[in-house]
């Protein structure tokens, strides 16, 4: 009994050095209602949060953690967002002392802890396993995200945002909510990558064909020539954007995009990256019956 009581002690000592370590780190985001939302200190002037819960206004007041001023609020700017990749720049009107927090990678299987703010500078903190540690993917939205970190933890709604751990304290990114509540991580090589972009232009730019698209299923006649059963019917077109400028009209059916198939949304937004701006799409279309190829050059997508 006495080694698995030490055993437990020396389990807790450690957690409890990883909330000291990177409890400075941890700002509360005030929003209406008495609530908040979690940032994540990423420079001395500089917090990370999760765009798709943050509030589109310009200015927020943000509840600093730790040390003699814990509790203090300041005012920061939005000084970037990127719906792609999920994460939003708060700019601080003066820098702020920064954990000496070193980023690590993530392993399906080992520990995590998921850290957020409680809304008066203080801490709240869970532990659990990482789900999954898969490759590379892309976002609805176009993002490429470099990690695809899945956790088998419950996360309250005010706590998006927060930093992660792994159990031997190097940060692995920010969480987020993915589909079902899913709690996602974004991960700090994502997040370094697009940081400084943001900083410089205050968006990602990506590419655009300026189309809404529907998931339809292919008619029967026309199965063997398409080669595949579904694709994306362009629903409406936006005028003078590339899709208009290449004869793509309402109606027509996308089957493949540089020949991948458009099976799903999330196919086409590999192809509209930020590198894709400039470069031709071949756009292969079902049309009156019948499937022809038109060349598309994809465009930057206006600001929103």
């Amino acid at each position: 009994m006495t080694d698995q009581a030490d055993v437990l002690a020396q389990l807790s000592n450690a957690l409890a050095a990883r909330v000291a370590a990177v409890r400075g780190a941890i700002v509360a985001i005030r929003l209406p209602g008495e609530r908040h939302l979690t940032g994540t200190l990423w420079q001395p002037d500089v917090v990370v949060a999760s765009e798709q819960s943050l509030p589109k206004r310009n200015e927020f007041e943000l509840i600093m953690p730790g040390g003699s001023a814990q509790g203090a609020t300041v005012s920061a700017k939005v000084a970037g967002r990127d719906p792609g990749t999920n994460i939003a720049l708060l700019r601080l009107a003066q820098p702020v002392s920064l954990p000496p927090l070193v980023s690590g990678p993530a392993e399906a299987g080992a520990l995590a802890l998921a850290f957020g703010a409680d809304g008066v500078g203080g801490t709240s903190v869970r532990m659990g396993a990482i789900n999954q540690a898969g490759p590379e993917w892309t976002s609805s939205a176009g993002g490429r995200i470099d990690q695809r970190i899945v956790l088998d933890i419950r996360l309250a709604r005010a706590e998006e945002g927060g930093p992660v751990l792994n159990a031997a304290g190097a940060r692995l990114g920010i969480t987020t909510f993915g589909p079902r509540a899913e709690v996602l991580v974004i991960p700090a090589a994502t997040i370094e990558r697009i940081v400084p972009a943001l900083l410089r232009d205050g968006r990602i730019a990506r590419g655009w064909l300026g189309v809404a698209l529907q998931p339809v299923a292919v008619p029967d006649a026309l199965h063997d020539e398409a080669g595949q059963s579904s694709g994306l019917m362009v629903m409406s077109i936006v005028d003078g954007g590339p899709a208009a400028k290449a004869g793509i009209v309402a109606g027509d059916i996308v089957l493949t995009v540089n020949g991948t198939p458009t099976r799903r949304l999330r196919r086409i937004a590999t192809h509209l990256a930020s590198e894709s701006i400039g470069r031709n799409a071949d756009l292969r279309v079902i049309r009156g019956g019948r499937v022809l190829s038109v060349q598309a050059v994809i465009e930057a997508r206006p600001p929103a």
